[in-house]
């Protein structure tokens, strides 16, 4: 891990113009990181809006917190893995910056985590309440195809936080840079037959700014045509490997 020290969790924030949640972000982390054994790491995830100097003005006021610069945004799930090469932590965490996930939602993961026998083969994701009607249809939609199609039992793919060991990261191999990162990480939990634990987030809409890509039906095809791709990409690899 280099020079610096092993923390005990890393969380990683990818942040894409999110310049007006990221005080609101420091200042609840603030709150909820107890100790220097935990680690924020907020992924400038090719920002345009000056979230760069949003950080570099804040970031001194929060020692717990660092930040990963990605110069040009190549995905969603890209900044994640930028993030979680970049951290320290024995147990790595990532849940996002529009604030509609309660950052300590993160340390109560973890200590869900904490709480079984074998933290190496524990993951611990979300799940969703309070949204919107459509969203929820779409999410139910989404569950039941790809779980159909991978042999899995895959619901709210996209709910955050994720919270897993550091063994099982160094497991991934060829993890996508968009979306279907969350669907990736969470299939390959249930794949190796780690234990699954999930618990209830609430959902409340953004205080700030817009969805990077949930802007309508035209942005939620694009992102089922996407993760049906990726899913029959899997699901092909799946039939090689039997």
């Amino acid at each position: 891990m280099g020079i610096q020290e092993m923390k005990k969790l890393s969380i990683v924030v990818p942040c894409y113009n999110e310049s007006r949640n990221i005080p609101l972000i420091l200042e609840r982390f603030e709150k909820v990181v107890a100790d220097d054994s935990v680690e924020v790491l907020l992924v400038n995830n090719g920002s345009t809006d000056g979230s760069a100097e949003v950080m570099n003005e804040l970031l001194p006021n929060y020692p717990f917190a660092r930040v990963v610069s990605v110069e040009v945004n190549q995905g969603y799930g890209y900044g994640i893995l930028q993030g979680l090469a970049a951290a320290n932590g024995e147990s790595l965490a990532w849940t996002h910056a529009d604030m509609q996930t309660d950052p300590f939602d993160v340390i109560k993961a973890w200590k869900i985590m904490q709480s079984e026998p074998d933290t190496s083969k524990t993951y611990v994701k979300g799940v969703r309440r309070g949204r919107a009607f459509f969203d929820e249809f779409f999410t139910i939609g989404m569950s039941g195809f790809e779980s159909i199609l991978l042999r899995a039992r895959l619901w709210d793919i996209n709910a955050q936080p994720n919270v897993f060991h550091r063994t099982f990261y160094e497991t991934w191999q060829d993890p996508p840079s968009d979306f279907s990162l969350d669907l990736f990480v969470y299939y390959e939990a249930v794949r190796r037959g780690l234990t699954i634990r999930r618990f209830e987030v609430f959902f409340p809409g953004r205080i700030h700014g817009e969805s990077s890509w949930n802007t309508g039906l035209r942005s939620k095809w694009k992102f089922i045509r996407r993760t049906i791709d990726f899913s029959l990409a899997m699901r092909k690899n799946l039939n090689h490997r039997g």
